[in-house]
């Protein structure tokens, strides 16, 4: 299993006989036609499953679409609040809500929620379990809201974690918002997160250009048996 990093929240997670490309913004060049996704990716000949998980403009890129132009072994799975939003037609995708699932003989996902619109992705493959969170996270602004409104921002989270622990005991690999704009406690969802699910990798996402910032929460998940793929550049890999 190779995790590749495109930008922000985008990776690509490549397997024995299929890829998944998660929530495609951007490439790894503004460039987009000379970037990794485009000059390498959508070129191999594996199935690939592209999947959204809410349609805010840095998760989600219409451009997804005209990939299928190029073969006919694509999957698009993608959070129905995109087509609540109508921003894709109904027949073009498979749309999932919080709780709905997909299989097929490659792998199985299942939707959990979020703490802003669409979902979340539980996926099992190859015998991995994999976690991308999508905006699910403790957005608390605790540095630019109330206490009271702060409070709720991570009640909501902790309610959406506790949901997701009932289900889920162990990921091989979490992809999840490491995201410096949140101030000081930027990385505190983060923290509730491997310390409720048992967490062997974990990849920072949403963070922008600020790789030290995300390599950062290595400190506190070594505490917890948890290694972070501290990336240095778009485009880099790692084997899992």
């Amino acid at each position: 299993m190779k995790l590749t990093y495109i930008y922000h929240s985008c990776f690509v997670l490549e397997f024995k006989a299929f890829i998944i490309i998660f929530d495609y913004f951007e490439d790894t060049q503004k460039i987009s036609e000379n970037g990794l996704l485009h000059s390498e990716v959508l070129n191999n000949q594996k199935k690939i499953y592209v999947l959204s998980s809410h349609s805010h403009p840095d998760h989600f890129n219409l451009e997804i679409l005209s990939w299928r132009l190029k073969r006919d072994n694509m999957q698009y799975i993608l959070s129905k609040d995109i087509l609540e939003a109508k921003l894709v037609p109904k027949e073009d995708a498979v749309f999932l809500d919080k709780k709905d699932s997909y299989k097929d003989n490659n792998l199985s996902i299942k939707a959990f929620g979020s703490t802003d619109i669409g979902i979340s992705f539980f996926i099992e493959a190859e015998g991995h379990k994999i976690f991308h969170a999508g905006d699910l996270n403790n957005w608390h602004w605790n540095e630019e809201c109330e206490p009271e409104e702060s409070k709720e921002y991570e009640t909501n989270y902790l309610s959406e974690l506790d949901e997701l622990a009932q289900e889920i005991k162990h990921l091989e690999l979490a992809i999840f918002p490491v995201d410096p704009r949140l101030g000081k406690d930027y990385m505190r969802g983060a923290e509730q997160f491997i310390s409720t699910i048992s967490t062997d990798y974990f990849s920072p996402m949403h963070f922008d250009n600020a790789y030290d910032k995300a390599a950062a929460f290595e400190y506190y998940a070594k505490n917890k048996g948890c290694k972070v793929i501290k990336w240095k550049n778009k485009g880099e890999c790692i084997e899992l």
